[in-house]
C-alpha cells in the first residue's frame, strides 16, 4: 500500500507545472484523472523534445502524464461540465495552472468548487500570481526565467544571461504544489475542511534563489558579478567551478586553495594564504588552476584529491553516467507502455518509502481513453447531453 492509496485526483492542468505535481501525488499511490478537451487534450500532447513522437503523442506527454487516467469533457457543453462537477463532488484534490479567472469562467473556481465539495483541496498554479500588472502574461518557464534574474548567475561574467537548459521554474512550482497539498491533506485529516492552495512559477523560482537573493538584499542590494573565469556560482570564490584536463573535465567545490595546491602539487596556488582573496581575486586564482589542471588526465587528479577528501568529482555525459555502477545501483529506470505499443524507459519516481522504490508501468493514457468506465463508475450521463 502506497501513502496516498484511495485519494482521487482531478488533473486539469497542462503542459509541465500542475501534470508534474499530479504525476508525484500519482507515484505515491493517488489515482489521477486528467481533465482533457475532446480535441487534441493536454497541448503538451504536441510539445515534442527532439522532434520524438510516441504512438501520436509527445514522449515528454508521456513523461510526465504516465500513471494517469483521462477523462475527456468539453467544459463549454453543460452536459460534460455537470458530469466534470460530479466528479469534483467525489475528489479529494483538483490541480489546474490555467491563467487566473479561466476556471471562474468556468464555473470550477475555488469559491464555486467548495460549494461541490467543502473537503476538497484546489491547487491552482499561475505564472505570476493572481493579482498584480503581470498577472496575464504567459507563464511560461523560459519568460519567468529571464523575469527573475536567475539568468545573470549563470555563464561567465563576459557572456549575455544563460538560462537554464530544463524548464526549472515548471518543475519547482510542481513540487512546491505537492508539498502545499500534502499540508492540507494533514490539514483535512485533523479538522475535516479543505483549502486552496496557490504556487506561481515566478514566486517559485524566486525561492529557487533564496540563499543569493537573501544576500542581494542584505549587502546594499549588490548586483551579482560572475566570475570571468570558469563560473559555477556568482557568491562563492574559488576554486568552485568546472575546469578542462588533459582528457576531460574536473568539478572542484568548495575547499581551501591553499591545500588544493599542495594537492596538485602548484606552488603559485599555495601563495594564496589568505582566504578573503579567494573570492577577491578569485578570477586570477582560477586562471592560475585553469592552466594547471590541463596538465594531467581527469582520473589522475581524481586519483589525488578523492583521498585526501578534497571535494571534487568527475563530469559526466550521460552516455558515461548510465554505464556507471553508481547510477546502475540507483535503478532510477523503468519502463512504460500502451497497450500494443512501443516501450519506453523513463525515470521513476525519486522518492522510496520504508525501501520500496516507487515504480509504475501505468502509460500515459490517451484522450479520453477512460470515459466509459470512468462514466460507470460514478454514474455519469452520457457526454453531448
Amino acid at each position: 500500500m502506497r501513502p496516498l492509496d484511495g485519494l482521487l485526483v482531478l488533473d486539469f492542468s497542462q503542459f509541465l507545472s500542475g501534470p508534474s505535481a499530479a504525476l508525484r501525488l500519482a507515484d505515491l499511490g493517488a489515482r489521477v484523472i486528467k481533465i482533457e478537451r475532446p480535441n487534441g487534450g493536454d497541448l503538451c500532447r504536441q510539445l515534442s523534445l527532439s522532434n520524438l513522437l510516441s504512438d501520436g503523442d509527445s514522449i515528454l506527454f508521456h513523461t510526465i502524464n504516465r500513471n494517469k487516467e483521462s477523462y475527456a469533457a468539453d467544459l463549454k457543453q453543460p452536459g460534460d461540465l455537470e458530469n466534470v462537477k460530479k466528479l469534483i463532488e467525489r475528489a479529494d484534490v483538483l490541480i489546474e495552472n490555467f491563467r487566473p479567472g479561466t476556471m471562474e469562467k468556468l464555473g470550477l473556481g475555488y469559491e464555486q468548487v467548495r460549494l461541490l465539495n467543502p473537503r476538497i483541496i484546489y491547487g491552482s498554479i499561475t505564472g505570476y500570481g493572481k493579482e498584480g500588472p503581470w498577472k496575464s502574461k504567459p507563464g511560461q518557464d523560459l519568460l519567468v526565467q529571464a523575469m527573475s534574474g536567475v539568468t545573470w548567475l549563470n555563464g561567465d561574467a563576459g557572456q549575455p544571461p544563460v538560462p537554464f537548459g530544463l524548464a526549472v521554474a515548471d518543475m519547482l512550482a510542481g513540487a512546491h504544489m505537492v508539498q502545499g497539498i500534502l499540508a492540507c491533506l494533514i490539514r483535512r485529516g485533523k479538522t475535516g475542511t479543505g483549502g486552496i492552495v496557490e504556487v506561481s512559477l515566478l514566486e517559485s523560482i524566486l525561492d529557487f534563489q533564496f540563499e543569493v537573493l537573501t544576500t542581494y538584499l542584505n549587502d546594499g542590494q549588490q548586483s551579482p558579478v560572475r566570475s570571468s573565469v570558469n563560473n559555477a556560482h556568482a557568491y562563492l570564490g574559488a576554486p568552485y567551478g568546472i575546469y578542462e584536463t588533459k582528457d576531460g573535465y574536473i568539478a572542484l567545490a568548495m575547499g581551501s586553495v591553499v591545500r588544493l595546491g599542495e594537492l596538485l602539487e602548484c606552488p603559485e596556488l599555495q601563495a594564496y594564504t589568505d582566504p578573503n582573496d579567494w573570492f577577491a581575486r578569485r578570477d586570477e586564482i582560477k586562471s592560475v588552476l585553469a592552466a594547471h589542471v590541463k596538465n594531467k588526465t581527469t582520473n589522475e587528479w581524481l586519483e589525488r584529491l578523492e583521498p585526501a577528501d578534497y571535494w571534487c568529482a568527475d563530469v559526466m555525459n550521460w552516455d558515461s553516467l548510465i554505464r556507471h555502477d553508481g547510477f546502475q545501483v540507483l535503478d532510477i529506470v523503468q519502463q512504460i507502455a500502451r497497450p500494443g505499443g512501443a516501450p519506453l524507459r523513463t525515470t521513476r519516481c525519486p522518492i522510496r518509502i520504508n525501501g520500496e522504490r516507487l515504480k509504475s508501468p501505468k502509460w500515459a493514457p490517451s484522450v479520453g481513453e477512460h470515459n466509459e468506465s470512468i462514466r460507470t463508475e460514478f454514474g455519469l450521463e452520457e457526454q453531448g447531453g
